[in-house]
């Protein structure tokens, strides 16, 4: 089976285990997952099986929507309610049109400084492992994008607000951020991710629900086509020649295909067979004028995908 889940993780368990669940379940060998969630975190988990893994780096880029709870006049070592408490001021004079001023700064392109207890590395070592023996080292900042930030309930001590994010992005430190700001500190409380890329909360399979289609075996209905979080990108139809040509990763001249002019634009392109197999992922190269096949998917067949 070659495609992606929507992973409706609960919190508490960690991405790693709801993988781990879904190779369990279903068999596969070949199944990973894109935009870890914190084990607080709960929401959408794009989990993707055999070829579909093929498509992981693409749907890193995808943007996310999350609700966040956030905890004021509390500042933790994680910048979340797993962490320790490392600061306690008093939040009470925070009323909502303060907080509402206080998200300005937050919206479009920042600069955000990771937390400690990430996954990012600093001389080879994780950054949450050095976090736990105590060390704290310089983290650059980095250029994330905020699309949308909204407040939508607010009684002190807490603020539930709506994050539309780029890749990046860490909710963690936008709360810690926002705290400081305030001057009154925070952390985050609860965070549930309702939005990545193409696939959304609505959609999504709960692990027990999973588990039962498992067992049932109508599972494999539940797998969206590996194509399905690039399906914005143009895309073309070829004959069966030069299809051949795709298949086996050479590089082809799509002069004369329709959407040459939108590929182009774009860069990159899908390709299907006329019998609406999914072909290839393909990027245009200048220097040589020809398109090339950065992944090959050998005719995945379009009949698997989740409606």
């Amino acid at each position: 089976m070659d495609g992606i889940l929507n992973i409706n993780k609960p919190a508490g368990v960690t991405s790693f285990a709801a993988v781990s669940a879904v190779k369990r379940l279903t068999g596969e060998r070949r199944v990973g997952h894109a935009g870890t969630l914190d084990p607080l975190a709960e929401g959408v988990l794009p989990v993707c099986l055999g070829r579909g893994t093929r498509i992981q780096e693409f749907l890193l880029d995808g943007r996310k929507v999350y609700r966040a709870e956030l905890k004021l006049g509390e500042e933790t070592d994680t910048y979340d309610a797993e962490g320790l408490i490392t600061r306690r001021a008093d939040a009470s004079s925070v009323v909502r049109p303060v907080f509402e001023e206080a998200l300005k700064p937050f919206r479009g392109q920042i600069e955000q400084v990771p937390p400690m207890f990430s996954a990012l590395k600093h001389r080879g070592q994780c950054l949450y492992t050095l976090a736990r023996a105590g060390v704290v080292v310089e983290r650059p900042a980095r250029p994330v994008h905020i699309y949308r930030l909204e407040l939508l309930e607010f009684e002190n001590p807490v603020a539930t607000i709506e994050v539309e994010c780029s890749r990046g992005t860490y909710v963690r430190a936008l709360a810690h951020d926002i705290g400081m700001l305030l001057g009154c500190g925070a952390h985050l409380r609860g965070l549930k991710r309702l939005k990545y890329g193409c696939f959304d909360i609505e959609g999504a399979v709960s692990l027990a629900e999973f588990e039962k289609a498992c067992r049932h075996g109508y599972w494999r209905r539940l797998v969206y086509a590996p194509d399905t979080a690039l399906l914005h990108w143009p895309a073309l139809v070829v004959a069966d020649g030069l299809g051949a040509d795709v298949r086996h990763g050479r590089p082809v001249a799509f002069e004369e295909a329709g959407l040459q002019g939108e590929a182009l634009s774009a860069g990159h392109c899908r390709v299907y067979g006329q019998d609406g197999s999914f072909l290839a992922l393909m990027s245009f190269r200048a220097d040589s004028n020809q398109w090339h096949p950065d992944k090959v998917f050998f005719g995945v067949s379009q009949e698997n995908g989740a409606a």
